[in-house]
């Protein structure tokens, strides 16, 4: 095995311990700080494995900064540093458009954010993307190293356990100073038509859309009708 080669196989296993402590403190119901800490891990995944992946393709210069004389005053060591996260994702998803490298930005620029304030409100706007991201990593494991991720960590475990409230934007008001309501209210606004506007690789939309049907195999849940009953439905055809 060359150096190449070992410095991926090091990469990779730092990725994947990455990956599955990000799912873990996720998922964790007595974490509070889950939503900082999963953005801070899954970036790092990220990072890792997608430097495993450039090593492979371009050799390990790819993944340090080129020297630079101008800017020795303030990297006197900088061709020792390895590229940023943003660079990675810029070099390898080179569409600026495409809705996987939207969601690592997107993702990116939550970590950034959890470094200095974050409430929790952000978890009710982030996790359609958190999930996205987490999917797909998973899917670019596999395309880039033939890893599947499922072998490492269940399948169940990668869906994210997720608690949800809907955004109201007086109780936020409220609950937080102007400058901090207008900043989530404001990421609300940017998010929500960037979810419309992309697929799943974006976001994972959550929705649960209950509708009647007599089709009995068409239905994840069963009821009755009866005027009476307090356990029963009654269907309301008009408003009153």
């Amino acid at each position: 095995m060359n150096s190449n080669q070992t410095t991926v196989s090091r990469l990779i296993n730092k990725a994947k311990e990455a990956f599955v402590m990000a799912i873990e403190i996720y998922n964790k119901p007595s974490i509070q700080y889950r939503l900082e800490g999963f953005s801070f891990f899954i970036c790092n995944a990220w990072e890792l494995m997608l430097k495993a992946y450039l090593i492979k393709q371009e050799g390990e210069q790819s993944v340090y900064y080129k020297d630079h004389p101008e800017r020795t005053v303030y990297y006197m060591d900088k061709k020792n540093r390895t590229i940023s996260l943003e660079n990675c994702v810029q070099k390898v998803f080179t569409n600026e458009k495409a809705p996987l490298r939207k969601n690592l930005e997107k993702v990116i620029e939550l970590r950034n954010t959890s470094t200095h304030f974050i409430t929790e409100e952000y978890e009710a706007l982030y996790v359609p993307l958190l999930q996205a991201c987490v999917f797909n990593f998973v899917d670019k494991m596999k395309e880039f190293h033939n890893i599947d991720m499922t072998e490492v960590i269940p399948e169940n475990f990668i869906t994210l356990s997720v608690r949800l409230r809907s955004l109201d934007e007086t109780e936020i008001r409220g609950k937080y100073t102007e400058q901090v309501a207008e900043k989530l209210i404001m990421a609300q606004k940017q998010l929500d038509p960037m979810i419309d506007e992309n697929n799943s690789s974006f976001a994972i939309r959550i929705e649960h859309l209950h509708y009647n049907t007599k089709k009995r195999e068409e239905a994840t849940e069963l009821y009755y009708i009866d005027k009476e009953a307090e356990e029963g439905v009654r269907i309301i055809h008009d408003v009153k």
